[in-house]
């Protein structure tokens, strides 16, 4: 009887959450009939009628939405009022109500309504029971186990709502990033062809002139367009290869917000190293591809990333607790490899079943800076 998810619940990440998990609580309706002599037939029928109607309202509160949500809820409370008479374990439908209302509506109408139910559920004790000692014992059972039920149900509601916010925040920021970065390359690159463009087209129309009357200084002028030509396609290409790299620090953030998403705690280590831009390029992707299989396979909790220098390396270390065993070869760590070795380096990969996996990527300091690979 933990939370009860809504219908448009993205992932179920506990188990409690399925309608069909759930269910296991109604056991509890039974406990009381089968440990003690004194219940009746009736009892029995009692209880098997009312978990026959309990069961369409519980599936159909997972698929409802709005005020029909509070009104199955109350609805579910009622059963449990009408049960206790013949069965004290009737409480287990309000405990069922106190979760449902947990989702339901606002907290602090939660909140008041469960204790409302509880109240009620404890006076119907005090008139149904034998003598005061069971209804004190059932009441504050009820009372304990609801408190419990609530405040689980209020704690992944509000969990549910921080992980709605954080995916909208993470889905902003990459389209501001987006548009931020669409507007860097529309600048770079009129600021980079826009002079090289006119002035090409200057010396044409200069040599279209010149082609009859001075062939040779047409020459000269076909000759300088080629010059700039080239020195225009070297600087589109170094754009490209800007446009391209992905710095170390940019790709850590957006592995944190990824991570955090997931419920994966992240701790990292970098030291204040220069890298070259083409070297910090291959070590980014390497962090990107790492991290997409952790979240796709390694079901960890924690992830270390750690930057330094060791000897005559640079060493960028990606570690998590998860199941490891499960490194299969594949493009993405094939691609990993082949941008470390355009500098010499190496990927090494520790990943003993149960025992989580460890990423470490080596490049040498000797790596000269040039395109990126």
């Amino acid at each position: 009887m933990n939370a009860l998810t809504g219908p448009k619940a993205q992932e179920r990440s506990d188990i409690h959450d399925s309608p069909w998990v759930s269910l296991a609580y109604l056991v509890f309706v039974f406990v009381p009939l089968a440990f003690s002599g004194r219940w009746s037939a009736t009892a029995w029928i009692a209880s098997v009628g009312a978990v026959l109607v309990f069961l369409p309202m519980h599936f159909g509160f997972y698929r409802a939405t709005g005020r029909r949500r509070g009104v199955l809820a109350l609805a579910v409370a009622a059963l449990g009022f009408a049960l206790i008479p013949f069965n004290p374990g009737g409480h287990t439908f309000i405990i069922y109500a106190a979760g449902m209302l947990g989702w339901a509506v606002p907290a602090r109408w939660a909140i008041g309504l469960t204790v409302l139910l509880v109240a009620l559920a404890s006076l119907e004790f005090w008139w149904t029971l034998p003598n005061v000692a069971l209804a004190m014992g059932w009441s504050t059972m009820l009372a304990v186990i609801a408190i419990l039920v609530l405040a689980g149900t209020l704690f992944g509601r509000a969990k549910a709502r921080r992980d709605a916010e954080l995916r909208l925040t993470q889905d902003e920021v990459g389209r501001l990033a987006a548009m931020a970065e669409r507007e860097r390359i529309g600048r770079d690159l009129h600021d980079l062809l826009g002079h090289t463009l006119s002035l090409v087209a200057i010396k044409s129309e200069l040599a279209g002139r010149l082609v009859e009357r001075d062939p040779q200084a047409a020459k000269r002028q076909i000759g300088e367009v080629e010059a700039v030509a080239r020195q225009a396609l070297a600087q589109v290409r170094e754009a490209v290869v800007g446009i391209r790299a992905t710095g170390l620090q940019a790709e850590l953030a957006a592995t944190r917000l990824a991570l955090l998403s997931a419920d994966i705690r992240l701790d990292q280590s970098l030291a204040p190293l220069a890298l070259p831009a083409n070297v910090e390029s291959a070590l980014a992707m390497a962090l990107r591809e790492a991290t997409t299989n952790v979240l796709r396979h390694a079901r960890a909790s924690r992830v270390d990333v750690e930057l330094a220098q060791h000897g005559g390396e640079w060493r960028l270390s990606i570690a998590d607790d998860g199941r490891g065993g499960i490194v299969t070869p594949g493009t993405g760590l094939a691609g990993m490899r082949e941008r470390v070795a355009a500098f010499d380096g190496r990927v090494d990969i520790d990943s003993p079943a149960g025992g989580g996996t460890r990423l470490t990527v080596s490049v040498p300091v000797t790596a000269l800076p040039g395109p990126a690979p």
